[in-house]
């Protein structure tokens, strides 16, 4: 099956009947081995047809590190409003820019690279050159690749710089993720400038990711009101902010894209003039941490089911597997969710265990050894990396599969 977004959206939602949604897939894969992962085709279109509508016109870039699965990539490529992918490391993009990767000619690095031999393979190919934009925020990695490969020897490369979109609150301090040293327009302008210097690079963009927002929900029930307020604090400062960088930018370089945002910033982040493109993976598949947004309601278009295989007591249910955890604090909602049978809970001393995962709660009473339990991952990549494709289903059928990059042998991080 190619997979295809294009269709009209599943009538009524009816992932929003719980009972009858999980029933139903689980009917469709029935007869399919656990672990089974599955994405069903509706919830997958919904969801990314809602980006389109949520980044209001500004296309989407899409984030490879979240999906790891080609025909998902070329599905969401496929519809109005998306546009290139955002990999995640350069032999990843080396790939998906080969024609056994598909050939895809827009592909900006989400993250620096200092591997040797992929940037010696990028620096010999010019057709490759010209379809991958490397992301930097230091000088030092651009000696990086001239040690592998001297400027005059080499095509050249395209590059853009990650600046931290992170807030430096007054009192509060640093807000958000570690990632770029380069912060304020001077910081920023200094870097291009020292790029636009040097021989065989061509500065052709700007990445600013704001996680304080973007990755960060505000209606999970704790705390919401302090994070809505950092929220509105943060974006108004970034807005500025980056307004001001690209400005000072485009003095220097006739920059090609500003990229920023992600699954859970797009209203805002699409409403920045300075922005031309956005960022979107995570809710493609919509792992559970994207369920405490107020802005918007993703459907669970990826789960999977695990089977039963014993029951240590009359309310504990004990699954095998399930430790497939996502990155960040190793926290509870890093972990996996079970999400049907309802009024599953994973134990506090415990959790999602990497050969068995003990279930406690009311519903665990009626599960017996055979039964099925769905869970949903926390984010969205970790998923892909545990399986080697994805059974699409449709209602109670499977319609397909697809194959996730392990499933294609590819494990690049």
């Amino acid at each position: 099956m190619t997979l295809d977004l294009l269709g009209a959206p599943a009538a009524g939602e009816p992932w929003l009947d719980a009972a009858s949604s999980w029933a139903a897939r689980t009917a469709a894969v029935a007869h399919l081995p656990a672990p089974v992962a599955t994405i069903d085709v509706d919830a997958l279109r919904h969801n990314a047809l809602d980006l389109v509508v949520r980044s209001s016109g500004v296309p989407i870039r899409v984030a490879s590190k979240s999906i790891r699965v080609r025909e998902v990539l070329d599905a969401a490529l496929a519809l109005p409003g998306y546009r290139g992918i955002l990999a995640f490391t350069l032999p990843e993009a080396l790939w998906l820019a080969s024609d056994a990767g598909g050939a895809h000619d827009d592909i900006v690095l989400g993250y620096p690279s200092v591997d040797r031999a992929a940037l010696a393979a990028l620096a010999a190919d010019a057709q490759k050159a010209a379809r991958i934009t490397l992301i930097v925020d230091d000088l030092a990695q651009l000696d990086a690749v001239d040690a592998v490969a001297a400027p005059g020897s080499r095509a050249e490369l395209r590059v853009a710089i990650d600046a931290d979109a992170s807030w430096r609150a007054p009192v509060l301090g640093h807000i958000g993720v570690r990632r770029s040293p380069v912060h304020d327009a001077a910081e920023v302008t200094r870097l291009a400038r020292g790029i636009a210097r040097r021989a065989g690079f061509r500065l052709v963009g700007l990445m600013m990711y704001e996680a304080q927002i973007a990755g960060q929900g505000d209606d999970t029930g704790s705390g919401d009101a302090v994070i809505r307020w950092m929220q509105r604090r943060s974006g108004q400062e970034l807005l500025d902010r980056r307004g001001a960088i690209v400005a000072a930018l485009r003095e220097i370089a006739p920059l090609e894209f500003v990229n920023g945002g992600g699954t859970g910033s797009l209203e805002s982040t699409a409403s920045d003039l300075s922005v031309t493109e956005t960022t979107a993976g995570s809710g493609l598949l919509a792992g559970h941490l994207f369920d405490g947004y107020r802005a918007f309601t993703l459907a669970p278009a990826a789960a999977f089911a695990l089977d039963v295989v014993r029951t240590p007591t009359e309310d504990i249910a004990t699954v095998l597997g399930g430790g497939w955890i996502a990155s960040g604090p190793a926290v509870a909602s890093r972990q996996p969710l079970p999400v049907w049978p309802q009024g599953l809970h994973t134990l506090g001393r415990e959790g999602a265990g990497e050969v068995q995962t003990p279930l406690q709660g009311d519903a665990a009473r009626s599960l017996r050894v055979g039964d099925r339990v769905w869970f949903r991952h926390a984010k969205s990549g970790e998923l892909a990396e545990r399986v080697d494709r994805y059974h699409l289903t449709s209602g109670d059928r499977v319609v397909g599969e697809a194959a996730t990059y392990r499933g294609e042998g590819k494990s690049f991080l």
